[in-house]
Formats: structure tokens, C-alpha cells, sequence
């Protein structure tokens, strides 16, 4: 009679790739906030199903919810099996696990053990991964070697961190990882950022991938929208070594208003969202930018928000957190169109 293997987190990583499935056997709420890297949802539980077991477990007792809870897994279990992963070899091999290694994915690899699959089981489950990720930051941060591309907002910092991503070169794009691009203006339409557990692990997955490299990043600050970047991580990037990003003021302002189109297309959030300035800058400052918006004098507005707010504070944070810019390496820029971007790229690699 076959049993589930039973793998600790360090030996489930080290063979991570080899596993023909990862499974998270947890619930889609669950599994929406964070999962292991590679990892599929396969519930044993639906989310409805979890609170009403839980409920009743409070109200009743332990007999009555496990009762239930086995009809509702042996159910779920029979769906997948007859769905998603029917077409199963015998030599199969999946990784599961839940929120701690217990009973719904003990329900699961049992049954598939039987089946005659060699299954895996992660003892400690998914609290034992997010254990693992907090306390293996501050090593694979320090395993790096940083470089931090800097620059005044449009100077193309984001773009070329993409750019030298294409070319082979590991990167961590915070801004990518938050789904944001790290300002005021810098939510994306339709989406929605991550949980900070989410951000956490691709941080760590990202580190991890890059131990020993070298690493671009683009200077941030310690949120990222709603997000916050693991002081680990923020204190590496600050003491790192600096790349200086140069563009022409005018090319600035070309290259936000063609990254920026949805603002343009939804003039009342954007005035809107310049009202939050008004602590800074004042009412009458924030009335001249809305009349600008209500004109679609874009790159007017641009011009102006680099000239009075953006430039203003990126010269302040960064002689404030970045002591290594004043020794940084420059990169001058006459454009910010692909093939400029790419040279910059491949010079960087070249020399670094």
C-alpha cells in the first residue's frame, strides 16, 4: 500500500522543478493571497464551503464539522479527478499542500497515493513557505550584487529596467511585481495590486533567481501604491551603487504623456486624484492643474507637474536616501524610443 511522501520545506524546494504539479489544496481566497511559486488551485474546500465548516465547527463541535467536511472534500476531490486531472499518467508526480500541512491536503495526497501516484506532501504547508520567504530575505539580498538605476520621473527608468530584462539580465521591477508605477498617478486601470504576501514571495522568488549576479533595480521608495518593499530589501537598494538616467525635459514630457493615455481618457479621475496635492502645493496651484486637464492640455500639465512637483521631490529623496548618486555612473539619453533604450542596455552589460 502506497503512501504520501512526506517532504519538509528545504527538501520540497530543492526539487521544486521536478515535480510534475504544485498543488494548493486551499481555498481560492487563500490561494488568491499568496501560494507557492508555480502553484495551481485545486480546493478541497471552495470559500464558502471553508467558512461554513468553520462555523460550524464553532457552534456545534468538532464530530458534526468533520463529518461535513469529508462529504464536501471527498466530493471536491472526486471533481477534480474526473475533470482537470484525468488524463494523468501513472508516473505522475504532484506536490500538494495547504495552510499547514494537515488535513485537507493529508485528504488529497491520500487518496492519489492510493490511485498508485507518487505523490508528494508538504509537511508544514503553506505557513511553513511564508516562514521560509521572511526569513530568507535579508540573506538573498545581501547575495546580490545591486545596481540602481536612478533618474528624474520619465527619464525612462522602468523602460530600460524592461529593456536589460529582455536582453538576459536579472532584474527585480518592483513597480511590475506591485502592478503600480509608484506614484500618485501611478495605478494601472483594471488592475489590482497584489497582497503584500504575494509581493513578498516574488520578491524572494526574483532574489533567489539572481543569487550571486548582478541585479538592476530601479529607485524606489518604500511603497510601491498600496505596498510596502521589505526593509531588507529597501536598505540594500539605498546603499547600492548608482546609475544616473539623463533624458532631454521635453523628451521627459513625450514619454509620460504616451505612457500615461488612460489619464487622459478619464479627465474627471484625474482631477481627482491632483486634489491630493493640494497639501503641497496648494488650492489655487491644483485649480490651474485642473483647468489644464478640462482643456486636454496634457503635455502642458505634464510639463508643469515635472517642473513644480516631481522634480522637486526626486531631487529631495534622493540626496536624502541614495548617498552613492553623487558617484553614480551616467547614462545621457537623447530619446527614449526603443532603440536608444536598447543601446543603453547593451552598454550597461557591457560594461558591468
Amino acid at each position: 500500500m502506497k503512501f504520501p511522501e512526506l517532504l519538509t520545506l528545504e527538501q520540497a524546494l530543492a526539487q521544486l522543478d521536478q515535480f510534475d504539479c504544485i498543488i494548493d489544496a486551499r481555498s481560492p481566497a487563500e490561494y488568491a493571497e499568496d501560494h507557492l511559486p508555480g502553484a495551481i488551485n485545486l480546493p478541497v474546500l471552495d470559500n464558502e464551503e471553508r467558512i461554513r465548516i468553520g462555523t460550524l465547527y464553532k457552534q456545534t463541535g468538532a464530530f458534526e464539522a468533520k463529518r461535513l467536511g469529508a462529504a464536501l472534500v471527498a466530493a471536491n476531490i472526486a471533481r477534480h479527478l474526473e475533470n482537470s486531472l484525468q488524463d494523468k499518467p501513472q508516473a505522475w508526480r504532484p506536490l500538494i499542500y495547504c495552510w499547514r500541512g494537515g488535513n485537507r491536503s493529508g485528504s488529497m495526497a491520500h487518496i492519489f497515493a492510493r490511485i498508485g501516484w507518487p505523490v508528494a506532501q508538504l509537511q508544514g504547508g503553506y505557513q511553513s513557505f511564508r516562514r521560509h520567504v521572511h526569513a530568507e530575505l535579508p540573506q538573498l539580498a545581501a547575495q546580490v550584487s545591486w545596481k540602481v538605476l536612478c533618474g528624474p520621473t520619465g527619464s525612462g527608468k522602468s523602460a530600460l529596467l524592461e529593456t536589460l530584462a529582455a536582453q538576459g539580465a536579472p532584474v527585480l521591477d518592483l513597480e511590475q511585481l506591485a502592478s503600480h508605477r509608484g506614484s500618485l498617478l501611478g495605478a494601472l486601470p483594471g488592475t489590482v495590486q497584489p497582497s503584500q504576501k504575494q509581493f513578498e514571495s516574488q520578491i524572494w522568488l526574483r532574489l533567489k533567481q539572481a543569487a550571486g549576479q548582478t541585479l538592476y533595480v530601479e529607485s524606489e521608495s518604500k511603497k510601491v501604491g498600496n505596498l510596502r518593499v521589505p526593509d531588507c530589501v529597501m536598505e540594500a537598494i539605498r546603499a547600492a551603487e548608482c546609475i544616473l538616467l539623463e533624458a532631454p525635459f521635453d523628451e521627459r514630457v513625450r514619454f509620460l504623456c504616451d505612457s500615461y493615455p488612460h489619464w487622459m481618457q478619464q479627465p474627471d479621475v484625474l482631477c481627482e486624484r491632483l486634489s491630493h496635492l493640494a497639501v503641497q502645493h496648494g488650492n489655487q496651484q491644483v485649480q490651474v492643474w485642473k483647468e489644464m486637464v478640462q482643456q486636454a492640455a496634457f503635455r502642458e500639465l505634464t510639463a508643469s507637474l515635472l517642473e513644480r512637483h516631481y522634480d522637486p521631490s526626486y531631487r529631495k529623496s534622493m540626496a536624502k536616501n541614495f548617498g552613492k548618486l553623487q558617484t553614480a555612473q551616467t547614462i545621457s539619453l537623447t530619446d527614449l524610443h526603443t532603440d536608444s533604450l536598447k543601446a543603453a542596455a547593451m552598454r550597461l552589460l557591457e560594461q558591468n
